[in-house]
C-alpha cells in the first residue's frame, strides 16, 4: 500500500430542509390556520479514527466529502427527517487543519475518537411556526440553512514509541529490520526509505514497542530541505529518540559532528523534540575505523550525559542491550506538560460569537458581513412579501442602517450581504 501522509479535500455539510407554507384545509375545518411543518437538519461531517486505516491515501481519489441535506418540510406540520450524519474515517494520528487559516481543528490521537469538522444547516421553519397573535396567517415559510464548507489539510503523524533518527545510510532500515518483523527497502544508496516504516518489536513474552524507521535527515531538514518536515512531522509523537551514526565513517562523514548537525536540526524545528530522551547507537562496529571513531563518540556521550550501545545491525552485535535499555527507558518516560497552543478537538456544534462588520470594495461599495445576517439571507425567500418585510425588520433591531450611515452610505450606494446586493434607501 503507497503510504501517504498530508493531502487537502473539502467536507461540505448538509443544507438544512425548507420549511413549508401550507394551511389546513379539511372538511369542517373552515378557513383553518397555517399548518406548513419545518425542514430537517442537513448532515454534519464527523471525522472518526478507524483503527483499520494507516495512511491517507483514499483522499487522493475522494478529495471532496459531502453530507446529505434534510428533508423538506410537508403539509400538516410534518416535520422533515434529518440527514444522518457524514462519517468521515481518518487513521490515527491525523491532524486536520483548516485550508485557509492553518487553524488546527483536531488531533486525532485515538481509535474511536470523533470531531464535527463542519456543521450542518438546520431546517428552515414553517409557516406555522411564524403564526403569533398579530399574524394569524402567515404566508411565508423559511428556506433551509447552508451547510458549512471548509477547505482542510490533513496531515499524519505517526504514533510510535520510539523514532530513529540519523543521516541516510547509516542504518536505521537495517536495525529495524533486524528486530522486528517490518521488512523496510534496504540498499547502498541514500533515501532508500522515503516513507515511515513501523516495526513492533518483542521484550519478553508479553511486553512489545512501536519502533518507527523514518527517512533520513540532512543539513537544513528543519527548512524543509531533502525529506525534512517529511521526517520531521513522524517524530513528534514519539518518546524516545534512538540516534544512529555511522560509527565507521565510512561515507567519510565524521559521526561526531553527524550527531551535532541532526540535533541542531531537530531543535530548529521544535524544541520539545529536542527534549526528549536519545540513546546514542554507534552502528556498524564491524567496518574497520569503527573501534577508533567508538572512542570519540563515548566522549560525546560522557559530554552530553546520554547512554550509548556499540551495535552492528547486520551482525546483530549490541542489539539485545540497546533494545532492553530502550524497554526500560520507555518504563520511565514521563509525559511532558501540553502547552496551552490551543489545539483541541475541534467542534463545529461550538457556536462562534456573533459580530457585525461592515467595510468596502474596491468599487466603493459597502459589504455586511455576519454569520447571522448572511444565514439570514440565504434562508429568506425575498418572493414574498411578508418575508421581506421580516428581514428588514431584524436588519433594524440589528442597527445595520445606523452603522451604515456612521461609515458614511449615502442613498444610491450598493450594499452587499451575503449572496444578495441591493440599492442602499434612506
Amino acid at each position: 500500500m503507497q503510504f501517504i501522509d498530508r493531502t487537502t479535500i473539502k467536507v461540505i455539510a448538509g443544507n438544512g430542509g425548507n420549511g413549508k407554507s401550507a394551511f389546513r384545509r379539511e372538511k369542517f375545518v373552515p378557513n383553518g390556520g397555517p399548518s406548513g411543518g419545518d425542514g430537517g437538519r442537513g448532515a454534519d461531517v464527523i471525522f472518526v479514527v478507524d483503527s483499520n486505516m494507516n495512511t491517507l491515501l483514499d483522499f487522493r481519489y475522494h478529495r471532496k466529502n459531502k453530507g446529505k441535506n434534510g428533508e423538506n418540510g410537508d403539509i400538516k406540520n410534518q416535520y422533515g427527517h434529518n440527514a444522518p450524519a457524514c462519517y468521515v474515517k481518518v487513521p490515527q494520528g491525523t491532524l486536520v487543519k483548516d485550508a485557509n487559516t492553518e487553524e488546527v481543528l483536531a488531533d486525532l490521537t485515538e481509535i474511536g475518537q470523533e470531531a464535527v469538522i463542519a456543521k450542518g444547516g438546520r431546517g428552515g421553519r414553517g409557516n406555522a411556526k411564524f403564526a403569533n397573535s398579530a399574524n394569524r396567517a402567515p404566508t411565508f415559510a423559511e428556506f433551509g440553512e447552508p451547510g458549512e464548507s471548509r477547505d482542510l489539510v490533513l496531515e499524519l503523524k505517526l504514533l510510535a514509541d520510539v523514532g530513529l533518527v540519523g543521516y541516510p545510510s547509516v542504518g536505521k532500515s537495517s536495525l529495524v529490520a533486524s528486530v522486528s518483523a517490518a521488512r523496510p527497502e534496504i540498499a547502498e544508496y541514500h533515501f532508500t526509505t522515503i516513507t515511515p516504516v513501523l516495526g513492533v518489536v518483542s521484550v519478553g513474552d508479553e511486553k512489545s514497542f512501536v519502533m518507527a524507521d523514518i527517512p533520513g535527515l540532512i543539513d537544513g531538514a528543519a527548512d524543509g530541505v531533502g525529506l525534512g518536515h517529511d521526517f520531521l512531522r513522524h517524530v513528534e509523537r514519539t518518546k524516545v529518540i534512538i540516534h544512529i551514526v555511522d560509527a565507521s565513517g565510512i561515507e567519510g562523514r565524521d559521526p561526531v559532528e553527524d550527531y551535532y548537525t541532526i540535533n541542531r536540526e531537530l531543535k530548529l524545528y521544535s524544541e520539545k523534540i529536542a527534549r526528549r530522551p536519545q540513546i546514542l547507537a554507534a552502528n556498524k562496529m564491524d567496518l574497520p575505523g569503527a573501534e577508533e571513531n567508538y572512542k570519540r563518540l563515548e566522549e560525546l556521550a560522557a559530554k552530553e550525559h546520554i547512554p550509548i550501545f556499540a551495535i552492528s545491525a547486520a551482525t546483530k552485535q549490541g542489539l539485545k542491550e540497546l533494545i532492553d535499555y530502550t524497554a526500560k527507558a520507555l518504563d520511565e518516560y514521563v509525559e511532558e506538560p501540553e502547552e496551552e497552543d490551543g489545539v483541541k478537538v475541534y467542534d463545529a456544534k461550538d457556536e462562534d460569537k456573533d459580530e457585525v462588520k461592515i467595510t468596502r470594495n474596491d468599487s466603493g461599495d459597502f459589504i455586511v458581513s455576519s454569520k447571522s445576517l448572511d444565514k439570514l439571507v440565504a434562508m429568506t425567500n425575498f418572493g414574498n412579501d411578508e418575508a421581506v418585510r421580516r428581514f428588514q425588520y431584524i436588519w433594524r433591531i440589528k442597527g445595520i442602517d445606523q452603522k451604515l450611515r456612521a461609515r458614511g452610505i449615502k442613498e444610491g450606494m450598493t450594499v452587499h450581504i451575503g449572496e444578495m446586493e441591493f440599492e442602499y434607501r434612506e
